[in-house]
């Protein structure tokens, strides 16, 4: 999978792929990260990206110059399966949402700053927009890096062992079951004892009733859902 991401920050955006499992992702040559300065296309020497707004009001907008050339440029060198906006007023990304993307092989991902994007460019370029969640970043960054581990850690042969992910939380609409490791006995409190006796059906009956139980304590809209 590619990902080619568009920010006016560049540098939030290398410490979330150089570690760990994103890291991992791109040394098995199974994900490539690019970052673009969006200032690489701005329309002065100044590297001007951003204006006013018409009509007034506080903050900057990013104009659809820059961007609208940037999404051009790359466009040119592979077809993208979506070109993603991160705005706080799109739907909430989900585990469903990045279980889809996994199966793509090309994204394009715009990140936000100030006030947002020029309308426009919202209208003739952008396929799909994701909001993290119902709070405001200073910028889209973090989210889109939210994103591409969330998807990333999908792609098959990412993790080292694939059945992993098929366990989280979220996948069929559950929370995941509590863990357990060494030592059975922590200080007075023992591993529940079904873990320990060998019997791989009682443990997954186990863990589907304490994914249910938890998910109906803790999250009882995923089981509407």
């Amino acid at each position: 999978m590619h990902i080619d991401i568009i920010t006016v920050v560049p540098e939030l955006l290398e410490s979330p792929f150089s570690h760990s499992i994103m890291k991992r992702a791109q040394e098995k040559g199974l994900l490539t990260v690019q970052s673009h300065n969006l200032r690489k296309w701005a329309i002065n020497k100044h590297m001007q990206v951003d204006d006013y707004q018409f009509g007034g009001g506080a903050g900057m907008v990013l104009m659809p110059e820059p961007l609208a050339n940037a999404i051009d440029e790359l466009k040119k060198e592979r077809t993208y399966d979506e070109i993603i906006y991160m705005t706080p007023d799109g739907p909430r990304f989900n585990q469903q949402a990045a279980n889809q993307l996994s199966l793509k092989e090309n994204l394009l991902i715009i990140c936000g700053h100030y006030k947002g994007i020029d309308e426009r460019i919202r209208q003739q370029y952008i396929t799909m927009e994701i909001s993290v969640g119902d709070y405001v970043l200073s910028g889209g960054e973090l989210a889109a890096a939210i994103v591409v581990d969330a998807v990333g850690r999908l792609i098959p042969g990412v993790l080292n062992d694939e059945t992993s992910a098929l366990f989280d939380s979220f996948q069929d609409n559950l929370l995941a079951p509590p863990v357990y490791t060494r030592p059975a006995d922590f200080r007075g409190s023992k591993v529940p004892e079904i873990l320990t006796q060998g019997d791989p059906k009682k443990v997954e009956a186990w863990r589907y009733e304490q994914s249910l139980q938890r998910t109906k304590e803790r999250r009882p809209d995923l089981l509407d859902e």
